[in-house]
């Protein structure tokens, strides 16, 4: 009989008793090896709730590829011409040179003529170009002009008036060009420097330096010069003449052959070597000097 009740409770009991749940382990097992889809899906999800919840991160900004016509309209517009030129304008010649506090350099750009300058330009260095010719036009509106160079140009002809209005110019550089013949030069030049052309004697004039009270530095060298310059002005502290066709020199050339007390001041080197000249057969013309010339004396 007992066995009887305790079959009918088991009977009884067995629907009422659940399986337990898979354990925490038992779940991870599971998804290794679920499917590649189902593993981005639940990475999908879990970064959507943390990171694209609206509040910690911005949503991205579309980015616009322009097309063909939108290129071609920017480049309309960054080609619009520029209004004309209106007279007197100085900025093309400012694009062309550089133009700094009143000194403009124009340096290795082949321009063949002195471009415009701004009205308050005092400097101009316009080496290494192809200018031919210098005219009175070109400066006669720049009476603020001190320095000009024009080294290593193509110039053949100064006409005399250039320099006629440049009554501040103090240095004037014509090195390595194709001069024939010397201009009118303004009267407070400093320094001339005309080495490295083709002047001849006959293209200096007999007063071409006499007037120039201020002039300390000369530089002639490397010309086709016979003899040297007359009249050169008492305030010459260098002359340079090497390299030029001298044969002689005079008392006179440096010193004043009647006036033996004479002393020359301000020279301190006169260059003349390279010259068909022997300096030692002119003693006497170097009397007056502190320093003798250089050059051959035998």
């Amino acid at each position: 009989m007992k066995t009887l009740q305790s079959t009918l409770l088991l009977f009884l009991f067995v629907p009422l008793i659940k399986p337990a749940p898979p354990s925490q382990q038992d779940s991870r097992i599971i998804s290794d090896y679920g499917t590649n889809n189902f593993e981005e899906t639940l990475f999908s999800q879990d970064y959507e709730d943390k990171y694209l919840d609206g509040k910690s991160i911005k949503k991205k900004e579309s980015i616009r590829i322009p097309d063909e016509k939108s290129f071609e309209l920017q480049k309309d517009e960054s080609t619009i011409p520029l209004s004309p030129k209106k007279e007197n304008d100085e900025m093309p010649t400012c694009l062309l040179c550089v133009c700094l506090s009143g000194s403009v350099y124009c340096e290795e750009i082949d321009i063949k003529a002195v471009p415009p300058l701004p009205k308050e330009s005092a400097y101009l260095y316009a080496r290494f170009n192809k200018i031919k010719k210098l005219t009175a036009k070109d400066f006669a509106d720049i009476p603020n002009l001190r320095r000009l160079d024009f080294t290593g140009n193509l110039i053949e002809d100064i006409e005399d008036g250039t320099f006629s209005k440049l009554s501040l110019l103090e240095e004037l550089i014509l090195a390595d060009n194709q001069l024939l013949k010397l201009p009118v030069l303004p009267p407070k030049l400093t320094l001339f420097n005309a080495k490295r052309n083709k002047i001849k004697s006959r293209g200096i004039k007999a007063n071409a330096f006499k007037k120039l009270n201020k002039l300390s530095f000369l530089y002639l060298d490397h010309n086709a010069l016979e003899s040297v310059p007359l009249n050169l002005p008492e305030s010459l502290r260098i002359i340079h003449l090497q390299g030029n066709n001298i044969t002689s020199i005079t008392d006179d050339t440096f010193c004043k052959a009647n006036d033996t007390s004479y002393i020359r001041d301000h020279i301190e080197e006169i260059r003349l070597e390279d010259n068909p000249i022997i300096l030692g057969k002119y003693p006497n013309s170097f009397i007056c000097l502190k320093r003798l010339p250089i050059g051959s004396y035998i």
